[in-house]
């Protein structure tokens, strides 16, 4: 006769795979139109995974479409919008298994000239979207004790160029959040990761210059800044010599299949040379150095004639 221990034994064994066995690992990827996010759709879709890739327009996703990806519309800075694609994973899947926050984008400017309602906007789209959609996954996650968040954060995220403050600041913040969720989460089997990639050719150096079309109650003050600030952005990815240190939007897809496909992943991992010439460059100067550095490539605003 079969001890009663046993039974109990092979019933909690037998349960236990059954729900090993239901795991999800539906992967949700946040601004796949382009870039990092479209690469990272393709790559991981290629591998295997069910891959739901997101955008504002879901009219620009046919091509992942049809390479396998599903697809839905998810603007990341409407909650309801979140909420929505979250539910319909979860409906079909019980759980996102795997969110990529990756959209975002650098609102670039001096300081003082940047108006507020950008800076705002800034913050929806880089922090505020990812906290919350992270807030509205982990639930299932922490139900079928398994989950991976992986941040796209930046090289950006420890260092800070001249004009780009407020896009550095949002950066910060995801370390920060990265580096807390990353404790909070563990008990549960998941895994938080920051992904920090240097210079990546994907039409984010344009995007940054193209928002530095700045006009406020500063006027002129810093038109020639912006324009310093514009031409060491473009010669930095086209032609300059950190251009032969950049990468490509699919370097940055491989260092995520890696970090999924890892049992016990990193906690943050750096993309292309430039990230790891810049970022150990930072640690070793001290701030005086850093911005004599910094005066190399940008001009300090400085009062003029017109504006004394």
């Amino acid at each position: 006769m079969i001890s009663l221990e046993l039974k109990w034994y092979v019933w909690f064994k037998w349960t236990n795979k059954e729900a090993r066995m239901t795991i999800s690992r539906v992967v949700l990827i946040t601004g796949c139109s382009s870039g990092i996010g479209k690469a990272t759709a393709l790559r991981l879709a290629a591998a295997g995974w069910t891959v739901y890739a997101t955008a504002r327009k879901r009219t620009e996703l046919a091509a992942l479409e049809a390479a396998g990806c599903r697809t839905l519309a998810l603007d990341v800075t409407s909650l309801s919008s979140m909420t929505e694609a979250v539910r319909a994973i979860e409906a079909e899947h019980g759980a996102v298994g795997v969110l990529i926050n990756n959209a975002g984008y650098s609102q670039s400017g001096a300081f003082e000239a940047v108006p507020i309602e950008r800076v705002r906007a800034q913050f929806e789209t880089n922090v505020y979207g990812p906290v919350q959609l992270a807030q509205l996954v982990l639930p299932k996650m922490r139900a079928q004790r398994w989950g991976r968040i992986i941040n796209l954060s930046s090289m950006g995220g420890k260092l800070v160029f001249p004009g780009g403050g407020y896009y550095h600041a949002t950066k910060y913040a995801m370390e920060a959040l990265s580096d807390a969720l990353r404790f909070e989460v563990r008990g549960f089997g998941i895994k938080v990761v920051l992904i920090q990639p240097g210079l990546i050719k994907s039409g984010f150096s344009e995007a940054a210059v193209s928002s530095m079309q700045l006009r406020s109650e500063v006027g002129a003050t810093y038109d020639a800044f912006h324009a310093a600030v514009a031409r060491a952005t473009k010669d930095s990815y086209e032609t300059g010599p950190l251009a032969r240190l950049s990468g490509n939007p699919d370097d940055v897809a491989k260092v995520v299949a890696r970090a999924l496909a890892a049992k016990s992943p990193k906690a943050r991992y750096r993309v292309t040379l430039s990230a790891t010439v810049l970022l150990g460059q930072r640690r070793w100067s001290s701030d005086r150095m850093w911005d004599w550095l910094m005066r190399q490539s940008f001009p300090s605003p400085s009062p003029t004639p017109s504006n004394a």
